[in-house]
């Protein structure tokens, strides 16, 4: 491909390099392979179950680790506005020949239950001289909407979702960044009596952001009795993937190449760069009020546990295996870690010699460590977890999205989904930082159809964050409660009792 000065110029601006800009053609025109997956993840096959008599050894396990000198990290994909949670009511106001459907029916029915309803109310009565009630009353449910969504009003079509007001209590409302403010003083305070939160967020939002936690920040410390180091990131220019037309040519506009963002995926940039010993991921909408974070914190606490069990065990085989005279007995011992605790399988692993299985066993602990919760499926959306077979010939688990399965059976068979809702142990067994990068499986990608301006275009998304981002990483699966996950996808499932 030949590019013009122009567009070297523009590669400089952005931060990626010709090459970068190459291989991404290169997989338009020749696509991402199909995965090949052995089995679908479930209890007893990939997917841990915990008894009650381990619980409590593993939360006691993240209780000890917590009183040493360790840096723990909450990290929150937080980006991109909350236009989709209002798209059926963008519908109905901006189509004024639409008809009350059930949700608009819904949302009118439940709105005093918003814990932005007063908020609303003052807007309306600001712009219209009436309260909701009235307006409803008067059949103006199109002016309620509109004050709700645009700018004259509360601008929640256009703020993030982590801005907006989700749950009521005596004396507040809390935003989804504010839950999880009080989630990681609840599972994630350190011996230093800190709070590390780290949210990714969108370049337009970050003064809103900034702004909201700054006006919270003092209230939270004091009454949880810490000390907050609340940090934001974007995502970052150079993680944009180019777009192509029909040919796989490159998209212009006015003569430019369009670039669009690469997905969560681009997120494990910003993740290598927390400076942490474990990092907990999970969704910004993912939260529940007070009076249902008992599971949750539980869970998370559980999971931490795992993690640092799992991690003290690997560096301490790590360890052995730098020893040339180890035993061919602990040898075996490893090997079962790896297989039973790990599941990491090699078909042929009775072919390798000694120095061949002390190499591989090394490199397949030699890497970061995720615990995922996984909920039992009931529908939601979210990836599965899957043993899958990786470019050596190995075979581990693996969450995968349904753009990466070819045999679409193989989802509905799946007995769990992935809730986002990670663990993450980001430190080698000598104290320093993994490169994450470095564990990413680029054949994970997938091109999705997309439109500017009326023009049909081509998209590249990045291996996802928790998919093929986290490929080559060590994967241990738990299953947690489905009351672990109360996601809001839409602005009536704020109207569940779990969100009330």
């Amino acid at each position: 491909m030949n590019f013009t000065q122009q567009d070297k110029e523009q590669f400089v601006q952005k931060g990626i390099d010709v090459a970068q800009v190459e291989a991404q053609l290169e997989s338009f025109a020749k696509g991402f392979p199909a995965l090949q997956i052995r089995s679908v993840a479930s209890v007893g096959n990939g997917i841990m179950q915990i008894d009650e008599t381990n619980k409590n050894y593993f939360l006691n396990e993240w209780k000890n680790y917590l009183k040493g000198d360790n840096t723990i990290v909450k990290f929150v994909p937080a980006s991109g506005a909350a236009s989709r949670m209002f798209k059926d009511l963008f519908e109905y106001a901006e189509n004024p020949d639409s008809t009350e459907n059930d949700f608009i029916r819904k949302f009118f029915a439940g709105i005093n239950h918003f814990a932005f309803y007063d908020d609303l109310n003052e807007v309306c009565q600001k712009y219209e001289g009436k309260n909701v009630n009235e307006l409803m009353i008067a059949g103006e449910m199109r002016t309620i909407i509109h004050h709700l969504l645009k700018i004259d009003g509360l601008n929640y079509g256009f703020l993030p979702k982590g801005l907006l007001k989700f749950h009521s209590y005596p004396g507040e409302q809390r935003t989804p960044a504010l839950e999880h403010l009080v989630e990681g003083a609840l599972y994630a305070n350190t011996r230093q009596n800190t709070v590390n939160i780290h949210f990714t967020i969108s370049a337009e939002h970050r003064a809103l952001f900034q702004q909201h936690i700054a006006e919270h920040l003092a209230a939270y410390e004091d009454k949880f009795g810490i000390k907050y180091n609340v940090s934001f990131s974007e995502q970052k220019p150079s993680t944009d993937t180019i777009a192509v037309d029909a040919n796989n040519e490159p998209f212009r506009e006015n003569g430019k190449i369009l670039f669009r963002p690469g997905g969560h995926g681009a997120l494990i940039e910003n993740l290598n760069e927390i400076n942490a010993d474990v990092i907990f991921i999970k969704n910004i909408d993912n939260v529940v009020p007070d009076r249902l974070k008992e599971p949750t914190i539980k869970y998370k606490q559980l999971i931490a546990g795992i993690l640092v069990n799992i991690q003290k065990q690997t560096f301490a085989y790590l360890r052995e295996l730098e020893n040339k005279e180890i035993t061919d007995a602990k040898l075996t011992i490893i090997r079962q870690f790896c297989e039973e605790r790990l599941n990491n399988h090699l078909d042929n692993i009775n072919e390798l010699d000694r120095d061949e299985l002390i190499a591989y066993l090394f490199r397949k602990l030699n890497r970061p460590i995720r615990i995922c919760g996984m909920v039992k499926n009931s529908g939601e959306p979210g990836g599965g977890p899957f043993m899958t077979v990786n470019p050596d010939g190995s075979v581990s688990p693996q969450i995968l999205e349904s753009s990466q399965i070819k045999d679409k059976s193989m989802m509905q068979q799946a007995t769990h989904f992935n809730p986002v809702d990670l663990v993450c142990g980001v430190r080698n067994y000598r104290g320093e930082k993994f490169q994450l990068p470095e564990y990413v499986d680029k054949n994970t990608g997938f091109i999705s159809e997309k439109s500017k301006n009326g023009k049909a275009l081509k998209a590249l998304e990045l291996p996802g964050l928790w998919n093929g981002a986290m490929s080559d990483w060590n994967t241990i699966f738990v299953e947690v409660p489905a009351e672990t996950f109360n996601p809001v996808k839409t602005v009536n499932d704020l109207l569940r009792p779990e969100h009330q």
